[in-house]
């Protein structure tokens, strides 16, 4: 059966989450940070893919747990003018994407490009938002990082690597940058629980039953292995982004990312990359380019059943303009779960 939604005011929501945070202990900057990761996804996500404000809880019982350290600081351990590596003492993950992408960005102005390895870290929310910071100081951003092993390499079926989230994004003269926001896995755990809980099948090539078996019934997949985008190609994707933030950052890999929750620590990696456009021409060339780049993209003749040709975070931007105009479409779960954390908390629930 259909899910039930409720349509909700974006500013009263994201005032909300900026005083949850608030309760749960963090400062006003980290508030804000955070905040505005959980709202920009929200807005730019599909519902189902779980991403946004239903992670709300769960950021509380990590914070309970000491899993995360609000008001801790990052520490660069080593940099050169080009590279830094960061310990993110377990800051929470938006705030330390944040912080690592400008030290990125800085030494992309004074090199051509920088990067920022981080080891240490927690659950930094969707890449794009990390990625996008670097537009601001006209860069291209790029932001990967490790997750929890959900993700079968390919022959096997148990997970081993995880969906491993790319974002990428590039200014545009246009209304809106070009983002890639994706996990290398077909689909996340988030939809297929939105496949269960609709009574519905899912396609074939998301994941395997625990008995390696591919399947369409999310019941069964639920306690298996996702499989990677284009089959192999995706696994060999996950596992270089491993080697790109945890294994040379030192930090957690493979099966260690949330792993072991017992030390108080989720050992997750991250790298995030800026490159400065004016390094190789100005600004606004690039940036008519990029539009003449999309405009040959669009331009392309269609398939059958396709009423236009899209570019990465155009969907995006249009959910999120709806959304801002019109209100946001909340799952009632999640509206619920966020009624009762206000209660937990002690703070008004006026969404």
């Amino acid at each position: 059966m259909p899910i039930s939604m409720t349509q909700v005011d974006v500013d009263a929501l994201d005032s909300f989450v900026r005083r949850a945070f608030l309760a749960m202990g963090l400062s006003k900057r980290e508030a804000d940070i955070c905040a505005a990761g959980l709202m920009g996804s929200e807005l730019r996500c599909l519902p189902g893919q779980g991403q946004g404000v239903a992670r709300l809880n769960g950021y509380y019982d990590r914070i309970s747990q000491s899993l995360y350290q609000p008001g801790a600081a990052i520490t660069v351990i080593k940099e050169s003018p080009a590279l830094a590596l960061i310990d993110a003492n377990m800051v929470m993950g938006s705030v330390v994407g944040q912080d690592a992408m400008a030290i990125a960005v800085d030494k992309a102005k004074a090199c051509g490009i920088g990067a920022a390895f981080v080891y240490n870290s927690t659950h930094f929310g969707s890449s794009g938002f990390h990625a996008r910071r670097a537009l601001e100081a006209d860069c291209i951003g790029i932001a990967i990082t490790n997750a929890g092993a959900e993700m079968a390499p390919w022959g096997g079926r148990e997970p081993r690597v995880g969906t491993n989230p790319w974002g990428l994004a590039a200014p545009t003269g246009g209304d809106f940058p070009v983002v890639l926001d994706i996990a290398l896995t077909t689909a996340g755990k988030g939809m297929m629980r939105w496949h269960e809980r609709q009574g519905m099948k899912m396609p074939r090539d998301w994941a395997l039953t625990p008995e390696g078996e591919e399947t369409d019934d999310p019941t069964a997949a639920m306690a298996g292995a996702l499989l990677g985008i284009g089959e192999y190609k995706g696994y060999g994707l996950s596992l270089f982004t491993d080697v790109l933030t945890g294994v040379i950052s030192g930090g957690g890999f493979g099966l260690a990312p949330f792993r072991d929750r017992s030390i108080a620590k989720l050992d997750v990696a991250h790298t995030f990359i800026a490159i400065d456009i004016a390094f190789f021409m100005p600004v606004a060339e690039f940036k008519a380019r990029m539009d003449a780049f999309i405009a040959e993209i669009k331009s392309s003749a269609r398939r059958p059943g396709f009423d236009e040709i899209l570019v990465p975070g155009e969907i995006d931007h249009r959910r999120e303009t709806a959304y801002r105009r019109d209100g946001a479409q909340l799952d009632v779960e999640v509206y619920d779960s966020l009624r009762q954390l206000a209660d937990t908390l002690g703070i008004d629930f006026d969404i």
